[in-house]
């Protein structure tokens, strides 16, 4: 998020004064189609399960099947396990031994460094400096960090299904820019009809991606390859309980929600596709809870209110839970995976910054990022607790847990499948 300078780290903790309740949830109209054919996988690997074209999957499917427990593959099993951290404010990647819960290494980079993300291949991490406009290598073997790499306003960056090319989420450039996954030589650009484009998912099937635009309130459908917008979603119209309001949320000093577009009202962030491939589910800071929506229709379904910012979403290691990360609440929303019912509340003694991060690879531990606290938590997934608090630089963002099984990674800090 690039309004507010260094993202509102102290505003945010102002946020949690402002509430105002809205009305019920309806669904929301939009046109188009996001249909397709799938992509063709090349040397990759296929989709983890069969589904059609209009990325619909049987209720049997489990799109992390791969991703379970102690699963790790290829280059993932040579890594060196370590947590790698991101301080936007600080501009420095540190490096804390997960065995030890200490920093052991640290090292500059350009401004900005917003997350670490998995190659689809497993054999590079990759630091986002969106405003130093550069992407730093790291050999996860080592832990080192190369060569910088000249690359436009990487904010976030993902790969294809089949391997054959990355996507970087040009945020502030308003476009997605395709590049060779491994030079990350342009290879060409789409523009998005929006503000903030930064998260996203693929179907089940593999056929296309739902992307956030967190500036503008809207989601995008977009093709697999990304060739074309296929249809967009707008949340701002649909009215959701135990929003925050725009107004008053973008009188805060230095918050992010500064750069909301006018007329929006919602604010989307992570996606993620449900374990039986279903729904995309996007969570939303500004309506402090998380869409879903349905993968066949591409239609609003329903919407659930988690607590204030709510920011991450990431799947169990059996795929039955979900966890969303609160980052002005300060809290952990647990959700079934199946029913999407919420089963418990993590929270953070004395209140927190709980953003980004990801599972650890036995499942026993969720590391985030404490955004304006710097710290990175860990959580005991199966108490909830807070085991951990590891003092880092200022502004963690977008840590990267690693190694983590699955058969290749769609990027983010390890949306892996």
């Amino acid at each position: 998020m690039h309004p507010g300078g260094t993202r509102g780290r102290v505003a945010l903790i102002l946020l949690s004064t402002v509430l105002a309740a809205a009305g019920c949830s309806t669904d929301a109209t939009s046109t188009g189609s996001a249909g397709g054919t799938p992509s063709s996988t090349g040397s990759g690997p296929a989709p983890s399960s069969p589904a059609s074209a209009t990325g619909s999957a049987s209720p049997t499917t489990n799109v992390y099947a791969a991703d379970a427990a102690g699963a790790l593959t290829g280059a993932a099993r040579t890594a060196k396990p370590m947590v790698y951290v991101p301080n936007t404010i600080s501009d420095t990647v540190q490096l804390i031994d997960p065995s030890t819960y200490k920093v052991v290494g640290r090292f500059p980079t350009g401004r900005e460094p917003q997350h670490v993300v998995p190659s689809w291949d497993m054999k590079t991490l990759w630091v986002n400096d969106d405003l130093g406009n550069d992407l730093i290598p790291i050999d996860p073997k080592t832990g080192k960090a190369g060569k910088r790499v000249p690359v436009e306003d990487p904010y976030n960056l993902y790969f294809t299904p089949d391997g054959k090319h990355a996507l970087v989420m040009a945020e502030r450039l308003r476009r997605i820019d395709v590049r060779n996954p491994h030079t990350m030589k342009l290879q060409r650009s789409l523009s998005v009809p929006c503000h903030g484009v930064n998260h996203a998912d693929y179907s089940a099937d593999a056929s296309f991606f739902v992307a956030s635009c967190e500036f503008s309130g809207k989601l995008l459908v977009i093709d697999a390859d990304a060739t074309k917008v296929r249809k967009v979603i707008d949340l701002n119209k649909v009215k959701t309980p135990g929003a925050t309001s725009p107004h008053d949320a973008m009188m805060m000093p230095g918050s992010p929600k500064q750069g909301l577009m006018p007329g929006a009202s919602a604010m989307p962030q992570d996606v993620r596709l449900t374990p039986d491939g279903r729904y995309f589910l996007a969570a939303d800071m500004l309506r402090n809870g998380v869409w879903v929506i349905d993968a066949r229709t591409l239609t609003i379904t329903r919407f659930i209110h988690t607590a204030m910012g709510a920011h991450g979403i990431y799947p169990s290691r059996d795929a039955g839970r979900l966890f969303v990360s609160n980052r002005d609440a300060g809290s952990i929303t647990v959700l079934d995976s199946a029913t999407l019912k919420k089963v418990a509340l993590w929270e953070i003694p004395g209140g927190g910054s709980p953003d980004m991060g990801g599972v650890s690879s036995d499942g026993s531990e969720l590391w985030l990022a404490g955004r304006y606290d710097h710290v990175v938590y860990v959580f005991d997934t199966t108490t909830g607790k807070v085991t951990h608090r590891i003092k880092v630089d200022s502004g963690p963002h977008g840590l990267a847990v690693w190694p983590q099984p699955g058969r290749f990674s769609l990027g983010h800090t390890g949306n892996m499948r």
